[in-house]
């Protein structure tokens, strides 16, 4: 099994175990840190919509806790006819962790339907380094 099969189970995985009770939309993502190890979180939603947490951000979480900081590659995956792309503050999320250059792959149980860049995604970021003097 090569690395994206391997994130694509993870992920897989990851959505049949995600909390959504309310929406029943259920989300998985895996992210490739540049340690090479891999990292999964699902969505956790909460009677209080706003308190919810998406897969991505538990999936960076977990990078953390890992000890690693840099996202080398991603898989978000959801179920539906339109692409399950990160929301806008898990971008922004993303973007604080990854490169422009960094492959985020929007996929469903059936795998890849669509990589782009970072730079892609959220084109014209605010990040770290927009704060340094």
């Amino acid at each position: 099994m090569n690395i994206l099969e391997e994130m694509l189970q993870m992920a897989r995985d990851a959505m049949d175990r995600a909390y959504a009770p309310y929406s029943n939309f259920f989300v998985g993502a895996v992210i490739k840190a540049e340690s090479g190890r891999l990292y999964a979180g699902c969505n956790v939603e909460n009677a209080s919509y706003p308190a919810g947490s998406c897969a991505e951000q538990g999936a960076i979480s977990a990078m953390i806790l890992g000890g690693d900081t840099k996202i080398q590659e991603m898989v978000v995956m959801g179920n539906g006819e339109h692409l399950v792309s990160p929301c806008g503050s898990c971008r922004q999320r993303i973007r604080e962790f990854a490169n422009s250059d960094t492959v985020i792959h929007i996929c469903d149980r059936n795998g890849v339907r669509k990589s782009m860049t970072l730079e892609e995604l959220l084109p014209i970021s605010f990040g770290p380094e927009n704060l340094k003097v």
